[in-house]
């Protein structure tokens, strides 16, 4: 016992004692897909359901023997289609997204995605509903599993109780929802994903058929899962706010404590001129850990070129270890801030969180 309270102790004066703390502020990163800066108009469709003349039969098959309901992929599907027209029409970035009525042939390959469309299509399609660009769900699959189990009850009846069996119904749903990008002006696929989910449904009554009639609930719960696979996808070609973290020194002479109490009230500006002033201490490792942390206040303020110079000059003037490491960070938030310049040329192209 006496061993536990020494380690304990020892690691809460090594937490106190530490030189560093933990802060952390708000970054912009790249969508994943990039779009030309050109794109402004989108027509999306919906090319999920089953194909008239070939894929009807397949998927009334895949219907039976997959447990689906009637019209769930459908429900699905068009809750997907609405939920990305919603978000992508409110991220600022396009002037009009809507859904177009002309989709072309359906899908006849249940569980997988739709052959590709003939560009001359695609070509239709978008001057049709007047798009520069065109999204297109071509396979939404829903696959269920049930199992039942029984569980020893006892029923009122008129004679008093008796055993029963009480069956529970368990089915396993799962969703999934795949996107092409098409580009007439550069006849390429710029995007190729799907999105899965998977929902679990319990339902219970005296009899098998009882308890899978409980079941029937699970439409609207494939239809909010199609809403939300809609706006997962939306942000795929959306850059996205999110928060990252980042040490910075505290200590080094009396001034870092000055220094640490303006920062922590959210000074950062009157830390930043303690730390520039500090920058020219005679102590090596004093200086380091100011341009190290020049770097922190040059990266809040958005200067990415500014920050990558101070941490370098942390690491190679002064060794100061974890400059190195920041220094890597930087460089990849240079690479992302071009793209991301790019995809905005200079609009807005998502709204920032709240602080």
């Amino acid at each position: 016992m006496k061993k536990l309270f020494a380690f304990f102790a020892f690691c809460v004066s090594i937490s106190s004692c530490s030189s560093t703390r933990w802060m952390s502020l708000s970054v912009q990163e790249p969508s994943p897909v990039t779009l030309s800066p050109n794109v402004k108009r989108i027509a999306v469709i919906n090319r999920s359901y089953p194909d008239q003349k070939g894929g009807k039969v397949l998927d009334a098959v895949d219907k039976i023997f997959t447990l689906e309901g009637a019209n769930l992929d459908k429900h699905g599907s068009e809750a997907t289609i609405a939920a990305l027209i919603a978000e992508l029409s409110v991220s600022g970035r396009f002037d009009e997204v809507k859904e177009s009525p002309i989709s072309g042939n359906g899908n006849n390959n249940p569980g997988g995605y739709a052959s590709m469309l003939a560009w001359p299509a695609v070509e239709k399609i978008c001057k049709e509903a007047g798009a520069d660009i065109l999204f297109s769900l071509e396979l939404f699959d829903t696959d269920s599993k049930i199992a039942y189990s029984a569980t020893p009850v006892k029923v009122n009846t008129p004679l008093g109780d008796a055993p029963a069996l009480q069956q529970e119904a368990k089915m396993t749903t799962r969703v999934k929802a795949g996107w092409r990008i098409y580009d007439p002006s550069l006849k390429l696929v710029l995007d190729e994903s799907a999105v899965s989910r998977q929902l679990v449904y319990r339902g219970q009554g005296i009899n098998p058929l009882l308890a899978a009639k409980a079941l029937i609930e699970r439409k609207e719960a494939v239809r909010q899962v199609g809403n939300m696979a809609g706006i997962a996808y939306a942000y795929s070609v959306i850059p996205a706010w999110m928060r990252v973290s980042r040490q910075y020194f505290v200590k080094g002479n009396s001034s870092f404590k000055i220094a640490r109490r303006k920062a922590e009230s959210g000074n950062w500006n009157g830390a930043g001129q303690i730390w520039l002033d500090q920058t020219r201490d005679y102590k090596g490792k004093v200086a380091g850990r100011a341009c190290y942390n020049m770097a922190i206040i040059s990266e809040v303020n958005g200067q990415l070129d500014e920050a990558i110079r101070w941490a370098q000059r942390s690491y190679e003037d002064y060794n100061t270890k974890l400059a190195l490491r920041y220094v890597k960070i930087l460089e990849g938030r240079k690479v992302r801030s071009n793209i991301l310049e790019y995809q905005e040329s200079g609009e807005l192209a998502s709204r920032q969180p709240a602080q």
